[in-house]
């Protein structure tokens, strides 16, 4: 199963509403560069985020930079720019991330992105868990993404349920 990079705020994010555990079913290896894993770990990180940071999981692997990243980058903040630079790094499949400039980069890196929403509904259509549910947890963090957005994910999952 190829890896995956992943960028701070979906793990944050999945973290928080109890999914990241999906991850390693779908990924298998997810790797993170040290900027994400100091940025999880930060006293303003959620307390549950930083616990989870700081535990040993055999799916989830920090990887060091072979280089520094590429100063078209330096916009972004370090966590962004490190993951963009590692999964072109290491070839990943995908890159985890949510902030549009960030994802804009890494695409005009030709890095295949998908974010939070992305991963919450590829399990939900495997069944591994409920859009809904995952959905409102989200809306009780300070997650932010376009109403619409959620809203059209949730219809196409409506329909996925009733035509399996």
């Amino acid at each position: 199963m190829p890896h995956i990079v992943a960028d701070t705020t979906p793990l944050n994010y999945l973290v928080l509403i109890d999914a990241v555990d999906i991850l390693p079913r779908l990924y298998g290896r997810v790797l993170i560069p040290p900027a994400v894993k100091t940025e999880l770990s930060d006293p303003l990180a959620p307390g549950q985020v930083r616990s989870w940071a700081s535990r040993s999981l055999p799916w989830l692997h920090v990887v060091t930079l072979r280089a520094p990243a590429d100063s078209s980058l330096m916009h972004l903040d370090p966590g962004e720019r490190d993951a963009i630079t590692l999964a072109a790094e290491q070839q990943a499949s995908l890159l985890l991330m949510d902030e549009r400039d960030g994802a804009a980069a890494a695409r005009a890196r030709n890095l295949k992105v998908v974010g939070t929403l992305g991963v919450l509904d590829v399990a939900a259509a495997r069944g591994w868990l409920d859009l809904v549910e995952m959905f409102s947890r989200l809306r009780r963090t300070t997650f932010r993404s376009p109403h619409r957005v959620m809203a059209t994910m949730l219809e196409q999952d409506a329909q996925r349920k009733k035509n399996p």
